[in-house]
């Protein structure tokens, strides 16, 4: 039986299934193309075990201690869980998550993509990565600026322990639609032109979208839609 968290996450995680489904549909896109990114970054090991009691099973971390820490701590509660890095990496924090990280969606550096190569090696992995844009030129958002993404992408297509499949963005934190929807066409856009131009077919990834704009970022494209207010409500 459920207790009263887990029933509460499970209707408001049941819910956001439903929009992304619905958003999918509306736009002529398969829904099962959509995987729901559940962040617990700041909340506690027992709200990520009643997710997971709700049916949740991929979730998304900010910080690279506070993700080892939370896996240590629940990773025999979470076999069938994936995990996913959504947050700014430091190199010397690669090796604390490298043993069972799913995806890392923030990779915005050549330097950062060797670290990862470099671990993964030691821990005889091969990571699946994104490779971050700043598509709204926002000094305060981590990622590369997309007229580098092209030279990132070729330079890193080949590294050992590394599967890279994809683009990640934050958009702006603005209620401005047009904006929103201009960022995340510039994402697909530059994915499109790498497939294209420079035969990288594997870039079938677009992480971007969170609670307040994932149904737009369904319509442009997006396949990996990161959500955690919604579902856990708000962080203190």
């Amino acid at each position: 039986m459920m207790n009263n968290q887990t029933e509460e996450i499970k209707q408001n995680y049941e819910q956001i299934k439903i929009r992304a489904r619905d958003a999918a549909v509306k736009c002529g896109r398969n829904p099962d193309e959509i995987t729901i990114v559940a962040v617990t970054k700041t909340q506690s090991t027992d709200v990520i075990k009643s997710g997971i009691d709700a049916g949740i099973s991929v979730f998304g971390e900010n910080y690279a201690q506070e993700l080892k820490d939370k896996y240590d701590l629940i990773c025999t509660d979470a076999e069938n869980v994936k995990w996913h890095f959504i947050g700014h990496l430091q190199t010397n924090k690669v090796k604390f998550i490298i043993p069972f990280v799913t995806m890392i969606h923030s990779v915005d550096s050549l330097h950062l993509a060797e670290e990862i190569s470099r671990q993964a090696l030691k821990n005889n992995r091969t990571i699946e990565i994104l490779l971050q844009v700043n598509t709204s030129g926002e000094e305060s958002k981590s990622g590369c600026e997309p007229d580098d993404i092209y030279t990132l992408a070729k330079d890193v297509i080949n590294i050992p322990n590394l599967n890279v499949t994809g683009l990640m963005t934050i958009g702006s934190f603005t209620d401005d639609v047009v904006q929103i929807r201009k960022e995340f066409r510039m994402l697909r856009a530059i994915r499109d032109e790498l497939n294209n131009n420079y035969g990288l077919n594997q870039f079938k990834h677009l992480s971007m979208g969170m609670t307040g704009d994932f149904e737009i970022a369904i319509e442009e494209g997006s396949s990996l839609i990161r959500v955690g207010t919604a579902i856990f409500g708000y962080r203190y």
